[in-house]
Parts: C-alpha cells; structure tokens; sequence
C-alpha cells in the first residue's frame, strides 16, 4: 500500500537491512514506526528467529508491524507470546477538499525547526531521537508552529513523497487544547502541501488516541488503513 511507502519515507529510520525475509529498521530512539520489522516474503519463506536476532544485534526491543493481509504473521507472533500494541489508523483526504485558511497569526510553516518548536515538542514526548527522523527526512518539508495567546502552543511535522504530504508528530500544550489551534494548525499544513505540489494529505494516529481521531473527521479526513505492532514482551 502507498501508504507505507509514504510513511517511510517522510519518518525514515537511520538504517535498514533484510534478515530473514523481514526489513529490520534501526530506530535510535526515533519510536516504533522507526524501529519496527516489516515481513517482505511470504511468510512461509521468512524467519522470524533471524529478524529477532538482527533487532537484538540493534540492541532493539523486537518487534513486528502488522499490515492488512498479515493476519497469518500477527497468529505466529502471537503464539511466540508477543503482545499487540499500538493500533493506529490512518487518515487521507485529497487537498482540495481541506480547508486551508489560516486564522491569522496562528500557525506558520518553516524549516529548519526554530527552537521553541523543539521544546513544543519536547513537551509532548517528541525528544531528540524523535526529532532527528525529521531531520534525516530527504524530501520537501516543514514544521508547523502553532501560536496562540502571543506564545508558541503546539508543533507538527509534514514531509512529501509520490505527491502526498504525510503530518507527523502533531502535539498541542495541554493548556491551549479544545481552541482550535490544532484545526488551524491543520490548515497551515494543507496550504504549505498545496504550494509544495502535493495532492493528498496523510497521517497516523493511534486509536487511542480520541480527541485527535474526532479531529481528523471533523475537518474532512477519513481513516482508509490500520496496523498495529507486536512486540517481545518483557521479562
């Protein structure tokens, strides 16, 4: 699906090699999307066991994604007793149909970081191991600043690839949510997607995760893939 080629590309990990059939990808801190397997063959032609020992070799918590169609590697994992975690959904809407008006100074896009974006971030658990994913990120990008009360209030990241703009690690302080500053912050990255040549807007958001799900909907987007990930459990 181009959906995961999107997602690797704009939130890459540091490196990636092939063991035993899986795509083993080395995070740094970066989080499970960075530092998750992915199974390239059929499974009856992978090995598990090697992708546990090149997660390890890593000096990584093993652990799997599990896309559509890999219900037969989510039953073997789960045999192995490796715990489900992290359902995520994942939201597309064409461009055109998002609102991309900005209510003014509220959000604006920039490259690289400033600062006080780092520490927005920062205070949403989005750290330095996180942050450099986007900073290793090849493609057009931007992060998106959000402003509310003349102070600095949330952070996102949006990066391009095959003409979809993919939003990553939106985060708004906790004492300026239920605003609407993360809607305009929103329109911010649909404006700069639109002037970057994109033509689709996409992003991941845990299932958990409910205010944001309502978010999505409610300025248009719609869930159109899930996965979620297993991973060893911890003895």
């Amino acid at each position: 699906m181009i959906w995961f080629e999107v997602i690797d590309a704009t939130w890459p990990a540091a490196s990636s090699r092939m063991a035993g059939g899986f795509r083993v990808r080395e995070g740094l801190g970066g989080g499970s999307r960075v530092s998750s397997a992915s199974l390239e063959l059929a499974l009856e032609q992978a090995d598990i066991d090697a992708a546990i020992a090149a997660h390890r070799a890593l000096g990584q918590q093993p652990k799997f994604i599990i896309r559509p169609g890999e219900e037969a590697l989510d039953a073997a994992l789960a045999a192995r007793g490796f715990e489900r975690f992290d359902p995520v959904r994942i939201y597309d809407a064409p461009l055109d149909a998002l609102a991309s008006n900005v209510p003014p100074v509220t959000a604006f896009a920039h490259w690289p970081p400033l600062q006080i974006a780092r520490e927005v971030w920062a205070e949403g658990g989005i750290g330095p191991g996180r942050q450099a994913v986007a900073e290793r990120a090849p493609m057009p990008k931007a992060a998106i600043l959000g402003r509310r009360n003349d102070r600095a209030a949330g952070a996102a990241f949006i990066g391009i690839h095959a003409g979809i703009a993919m939003l990553h690690g939106l985060f708004v302080l906790p004492e300026f949510r239920r605003g609407g500053l993360a809607a305009a912050m929103m329109a911010e990255a649909v404006r700069w997607a639109k002037d970057a040549g994109a033509s689709r807007l996409s992003l991941v958001v845990t299932e958990a995760n409910g205010a944001a799900n309502a978010l999505y909907a409610r300025i248009g987007m719609a869930p159109v893939c899930h996965y979620h990930y297993r991973r060893e459990a911890q003895r």
